[in-house]
């Protein structure tokens, strides 16, 4: 194996430090006037007749506060452009809390969603441990917003779709929320010294680990609003862009990042690393099973995007996050356990990334492929955000027990 695609290499860290400067450089246009993301097209160009979605900018806001931390020329001013957003076109001064987006008329998109309000937590967790202006109003805001109208206590768990205005809730629930739920509130909790953050963490993580276990390690997505399996959601439309069908190999395997990351950073002492044990235990079955499930099982390279719940592949295409979440967790396994087996599947994702994913004539990763390893936009067209693969290039050698902004800072300040 190339030794630039092998873990703790000089090679493999210089490929990852280009990768992450090259995917900064490549979301440079992505402020509209008003601050809300656009979406980015292939080569970076906006896509000015998409709307302008919360997550994104959030995502953008997140990424650029961490490229001002390392050193990226533009990243002040990126960074201030996402949080302008977030504080102006995309944010309800009505009814509280984040539109879903605005459509490229300015008109607002119905509905207050989950998982954008995740992102807004993330994003100016993020934005505070970066220094930038206003980020702590923000931050506070979200939180209280958050707290308010999708965090409820008593189930340890968050609903995920209101209309506009905060009076009806939709009795969807859903695990793909509360999968980011965990990843902000880590962060909050690193950022704000708040521990509560960290538990309600560690409750949404006890809730998965005991759906997964009882479905052969694959990790029910969609639920009814008493939080019951919803197995055959959307089997009619396997595909759909934020609820398909089935497990998704994908979310198995950052699951089992988010655990880790919680169990190391909650079970910090020599006398509880049986606890510590008990999670990367559960996490490792996790990763194994989506591995297995998923990786190279129709002829061709490649992470599948979903399968059924016997682990036949339903969606072949393969998706730009799931490869970046299998590189961030085969690292993270592979930092905590010392087993060859997680840095020997690292270099095949990371090779399969240079052969395949990475854009090496216009820059960033393709979102799409086809089972054939074929560029295609059927769920994600052209190159949207820059989150998942930025990631990517920092947390195979990040302190897997701390959230990636915090980690940066400290890192940065040595």
């Amino acid at each position: 194996m190339n030794s630039k695609y092998e873990i703790s290499t000089k090679e493999n860290r210089e490929f990852l430090k280009a990768s992450c400067e090259e995917l900064l450089n490549f979301g440079h246009r992505f402020p509209s006037p008003n601050g809300g993301s656009y979406y980015l097209g292939d080569d970076g160009t906006p896509w000015k007749d998409r709307n302008r979605e919360t997550w994104i900018t959030c995502r953008m806001a997140h990424v650029y506060s961490l490229g001002l931390m390392l050193g990226h020329e533009g990243s002040e001013e990126l960074a201030d452009a996402a949080l302008k957003g977030l504080k102006g076109e995309l944010h309800d001064e009505k009814n509280g809390g984040w539109y879903a987006g605005v459509t490229p008329e300015g008109d607002i998109v119905p509905n207050k969603q989950c998982y954008a309000h995740a992102f807004v937590i993330l994003a100016a967790s993020s934005a505070l441990t970066a220094g930038r202006p206003g980020a702590k109003e923000l931050l506070e805001e979200a939180l209280a917003v958050y707290d308010r109208h999708f965090w409820n206590e008593e189930e340890g768990l968050a609903c995920d779709t209101w209309n506009t205005e905060f009076t009806v809730l939709d009795d969807y629930r859903g695990l793909n929320a509360n999968m980011h739920t965990v990843e902000a509130f880590l962060a909050v909790a690193d950022v704000l010294s708040d521990e509560k953050y960290r538990q309600r963490a560690g409750g949404i993580i006890e809730h998965v680990i005991k759906w997964f276990s009882e479905n052969s390690f694959r990790i029910p997505e969609h639920f009814t609003k008493d939080w019951k399996e919803d197995l055959e959601c959307n089997k009619e439309q396997p595909a759909d862009q934020f609820k398909p069908y089935g497990a998704t190999p994908g979310h198995g395997i950052e699951w089992a990042r988010l655990i880790s990351q919680w169990a190391l950073s909650t079970y910090r002492t020599e006398s509880s690393s049986i606890l510590t044990g008990k999670y990367v235990e559960a996490a490792k079955a996790l990763y194994n099973r989506a591995i297995k499930d998923a990786w190279n099982v129709d002829g061709a390279e490649g992470l599948v995007y979903t399968t059924d719940w016997e682990g036949n592949p339903v969606i072949h295409d393969r998706m730009h996050w799931t490869l970046a979440e299998a590189i961030n967790t085969s690292s993270v396994l592979w930092q905590i356990t010392n087993n060859r087996r997680y840095a020997e599947d690292y270099s095949k994702f990371m090779k399969y990334l240079d052969e395949k994913v990475l854009d090496h004539e216009n820059g960033s990763w393709f979102h799409q492929l086809n089972e054939k390893n074929e560029v295609i936009g059927t769920v994600w067209p052209g190159k949207s955000d820059l989150y998942h693969a930025f990631q990517a290039t920092w947390i195979p050698y990040g302190n897997a027990a701390v959230s990636i902004a915090s980690d940066v800072k400290q890192k940065m300040e040595k």
